[in-house]
């Protein structure tokens, strides 16, 4: 399974019904993401941004970031944010066998609980790269696998800060899930669009919530 455009569609959240997509609601909540974290001054900043405008977001965390920046890792977990697991080392599942690849999940998972009290049961595949048979098993470990419904491709060098800002605020809907990047390569995206992106939305009527 491979999913990587900007606004997923409604087949494909159909076919592939076990993993989740959006999150419907009635009170036009949306859900911010970041992958790929921690990582000193982009996450950071993020977090920075998101405290000034009074947002919770939800950090889909690689467990090797949270083992080199676990204060980084603490504070987004003390500042009342969601965390999921990304897998350890980033892992393309369709490169990976699967015996390897829930053994890596699972060493992301230490991590997370060496800091974190309240067992997150959430994964994101790096990617969006993922075997039928690493789906099954992972959710078989009581995770539900989050993917998106819009993504900003923050993290393409080939996409323009513009055209990431106008992948979000064209596509969010009540009830998407977004997916941005808090790494080096996504930076100078992230930090044109999301700002912009955050006002934008909320001059929409749009709030902002945790994946739960």
């Amino acid at each position: 399974m491979n999913f990587g455009w900007v606004k997923t569609n409604k087949w494909i959240k159909k076919i592939f019904n076990d993993l989740t997509w959006d999150i419907p609601n009635s009170d036009n909540k949306i859900y911010l993401t970041f992958d790929d974290g921690p990582i000193p001054k982009v996450t950071e900043w993020v977090l920075d941004l998101l405290k000034s405008e009074e947002i919770k977001a939800t950090f889909f965390c690689i467990g090797d970031n949270i083992k080199k920046h676990p204060e980084i890792y603490k504070r987004i977990l003390s500042e009342g944010h969601q965390t999921g697991n990304h897998t350890f080392n980033h892992l393309n599942g369709w490169k990976t066998e699967t015996n390897n690849y829930i053994d890596n999940f699972k060493l992301c998972e230490t991590e997370n609980l060496k800091l974190n009290t309240e067992h997150s049961f959430l994964f994101r595949p790096p990617y969006g790269k993922i075997k039928p048979s690493q789906s099954k098993a992972i959710r078989q470990l009581g995770y539900k696998i989050i993917m998106w419904d819009v993504l900003s491709y923050d993290f393409d060098s080939s996409t323009s800060k513009e055209k990431c800002l106008e992948n979000v605020i064209s596509y969010t809907v009540q009830g998407s899930i977004i997916v941005f990047h808090d790494s080096i390569k996504s930076e100078q995206n992230l930090k044109f669009a999301l700002p912009k992106a955050i006002k934008v939305l909320k001059d929409k009527g749009f709030t902002f919530d945790v994946i739960p």
